[in-house]
C-alpha cells in the first residue's frame, strides 16, 4: 500500500493527529511499520530509528525526505526495539494477529507497541469522505477490517499482549491503542 497522506483533502489533517497521538508515547529505539515517506522521522533522533515500509516508492520518499534516518522494505532480523509503531495500518492487514505477534517478537524488554486505527463507528463516514475526494480512497478501498476498542482489546489478547492506553482522538473517529508484551523469561 503506497502513502496516501497526500490523497485526499483532509489527509494531511489524519496523518499530523495521528503523529499527535502516538508522539507521548516514542520511547528510546523506534521501529515505524508501515513507516510510508516516513513523517514519524521528524520526531525520533535519527540514530533511534527504523522506518519499514513494503513500497519501494515510498521509501524512495522518506530516505530523500529523511537521509540521516534508517529506512528498510523488510522487516529487520535479530533488533529489537523500544517502540513499535503501526499509524493507520493495522486495519489494512489480512491477519492482524499475525502482525502485532511479529511486532511484539521485535520488543526489547519493557517496550510498547504503539497503534492508531479509525474506529469502526467512522466506517460509513470514512468511506463517503474517500468517495468524494475529503480522505484517501486508496486507503478506503484497502481497509479489511475496522476495529472498536473491545475488537482492539481482543485481538491484543490473542495475540498475547496488554493493553497499557486506550483512547479516542480526532472528534472520536480514532483511537489510539499502546500495548506491551509480557515479561518473557
Amino acid at each position: 500500500m503506497a502513502d496516501q497522506a497526500s490523497q485526499g483533502f483532509f489527509s494531511p489533517v489524519l496523518r499530523s493527529a495521528r503523529l499527535n497521538a502516538a508522539r507521548p508515547w516514542l520511547k528510546g529505539t523506534v521501529l515505524d511499520v508501515g513507516c510510508g515517506s516516513g513523517a514519524l522521522a521528524a520526531f525520533v533522533d535519527k540514530d533511534k530509528y527504523t522506518g519499514f515500509d513494503q513500497d519501494h516508492q515510498s521509501i524512495e520518499v522518506a530516505r530523500r525526505d529523511f537521509p540521516a534516518h534508517g529506512f528498510c522494505t523488510s522487516l529487520p532480523d535479530n533488533a529489537q526495539y523500544d517502540t513499535v509503531v503501526a499509524l493507520a495500518l493495522l486495519e489494512h492487514l489480512s491477519d492482524p494477529q499475525k502482525e502485532l505477534e511479529k511486532w511484539a517478537e521485535k520488543l526489547a524488554p519493557g517496550g510498547n507497541i504503539v497503534l492508531t486505527t479509525p474506529h469502526k463507528a467512522f466506517r460509513i463516514a470514512h468511506d463517503l469522505g474517500a468517495k468524494i475526494g475529503l480522505f484517501s480512497s486508496g486507503a478506503a478501498d484497502e481497509h479489511e477490517e475496522m476495529f472498536d476498542r473491545r475488537g482492539l482489546h481482543r485481538l491484543a489478547q490473542q495475540s498475547g499482549l496488554s493493553v497499557v492506553h486506550y483512547e479516542r482522538f480526532l472528534a472520536w473517529a480514532n483511537q489510539l491503542l499502546v500495548l506491551n508484551a509480557p515479561s518473557r523469561h
